[in-house]
């Protein structure tokens, strides 16, 4: 019998600093932060409780980002395991692949696999930015996660 699950957390992505979650690794100029056209970004993120950085730490975003888009308004190709680590879904995770577009309000992303008590997950992600330094590019995106499992 299916099961849908909803989870929420907040998603850190922090490029600066002595210990970013998030490093550039492949695209065009020597701006470590630059978000160009092919800018392609490795990462380790943890994803929290709440919308603070050191709120409880319910498991971590790993995979990589990079930046799809020729136009003015970025879009990000998201290719991310949202692994949990805490409560009943300590172990488990869900894939996501799809396109990010950063300046929307809202962003659906769909949900193509998962491990653990989500094996064989399908399913959709809205994202939606909390907090946003143009400066450095660290963000705080908050997420509702609709999982449909076994």
């Amino acid at each position: 019998m299916e099961k849908t699950t909803h989870l929420h957390f907040y998603f850190h992505d922090i490029l600066s600093g002595t210990h970013p979650t998030a490093v550039k690794i492949a695209g065009a100029g020597d701006d470590k932060a630059a978000g160009g056209f092919g800018s392609t970004f490795m990462i380790d993120d943890p994803l929290t409780e709440g919308p603070e950085p050191r709120s409880k730490l319910v498991g971590k975003a790993r995979g990589l980002y990079a930046v799809a888009s020729q136009s003015s308004l970025p879009e990000l190709l998201m290719v991310i395991n949202y692994e949990f680590v805490e409560g009943i879904y300590n172990g488990s995770s869900v894939s996501i692949l799809g396109g990010n577009p950063v300046f929307a309000d809202v962003r659906e992303m769909p949900i193509i696999g998962g491990s653990g008590l989500f094996r064989m997950a399908r399913g959709y992600a809205l994202a939606h930015t909390v907090r946003f330094d143009a400066q450095t590019g660290d963000a705080t995106v908050e997420y509702n996660v609709y999982i449909v499992h076994s």
